[in-house]
């Protein structure tokens, strides 16, 4: 019988590093808490709960499956406007990094930096689903916002923002300012997306696509039909760039989905932002008298 192999051996007073894997419970973090439940239904499910709200949905044994609707129409948006191969991509918010995993998965050789502002969450990432280098991507602790500054110009092909206090988008992160350093590390040709959660008449959204356009020449935003006819409160997608969006592939895109989404663009999406507030940074308030 042939010698069995020997592992190599260590140096003293190490220890190998413990195996990556999501234990269901709840843990307090920066921002809040954190609460990782298992799927009843798929061992290999794990839904990411922060501050109790639905963050991300994580399957550890396939990274092409993307549960959220909205990840949906993020992946059904990526694929219209960017054609095959690697992107450069910035995700700003992280939680279980489910959409980062699968586009280093759909796309291999993409070149990701996710900022995640909790440095509690990302510990809790790492120690849940593994390291990000081997996932495809790059996982920092950093605001969004400042995360992005440090970018050269033209030099991603997406941003995408799914980072939320509580239910609502940082106010910083809304802003004509905040997206003009965005369209600052756009290449030619890139594109913004942007996860909101919405209530009728849609405030947010609103407030956002007349900001957006401000900075782009072309944006759109889409959300399940019922969203948009008020019956209920949702998740609502915003996409911008300097280049016109391809309307044919995108309404073709959404439409087939297992989660089909209605697309509102050009015309239209102006006269359903038209009479709603451009968001600015907030003007400090002067300090009180002495």
């Amino acid at each position: 019988m042939p010698e069995r192999s020997r592992p190599p051996r260590r140096p003293r007073g190490t220890r190998p590093a413990a195996a990556a894997r999501p234990v269901q419970g709840e843990e307090a973090i920066a921002t809040g808490t954190v609460r990782l439940e298992q799927d009843p239904d798929d061992p290999d499910g794990w839904t990411v709960l922060v501050n109790g709200v639905p963050s991300s949905y994580v399957d550890t044994a396939d990274a092409t499956r993307l549960v959220f609707e909205y990840h949906q129409w993020t992946a059904a948006v990526l694929d219209a406007v960017h054609p095959p191969g690697p992107l450069r991509a910035t995700h700003l918010g992280g939680a279980g990094c489910a959409f980062p995993r699968w586009l280093a998965a759909t796309r291999p050789g993409s070149r990701q930096l996710v900022l995640e502002v909790d440095a509690g969450l990302v510990e809790v990432y790492r120690r849940s689903f593994g390291a990000s280098g081997p996932a495809g991507f790059k996982l920092r602790v950093a605001d969004g916002r400042r995360g992005l500054a440090p970018l050269p110009d033209a030099s991603q092909d997406v941003v995408v923002r799914d980072a939320f206090a509580g239910d609502a988008v940082p106010g910083h992160l809304r802003t004509v300012e905040f997206l003009s350093e965005v369209d600052r590390v756009l290449a030619p040709g890139g594109v913004w997306i942007a996860n909101l959660a919405d209530r009728p008449p849609l405030p947010n959204s609103r407030a956002e696509l007349v900001t957006a356009f401000e900075v782009f020449e072309h944006v759109a935003v889409l959300a399940e039909p019922g969203v948009f006819r008020g019956r209920r409160y949702g998740n609502v997608l915003l996409v911008a760039s300097r280049r016109e969006l391809p309307e044919r592939a995108l309404v073709r895109a959404l439409a087939g989905g297992v989660a089909p989404a209605r697309l509102v663009l050009g015309r239209d999406a102006r006269h359903f932002c038209a009479g709603s507030r451009v968001l600015h940074d907030e003007v400090a308030p002067p300090a009180p008298d002495a």
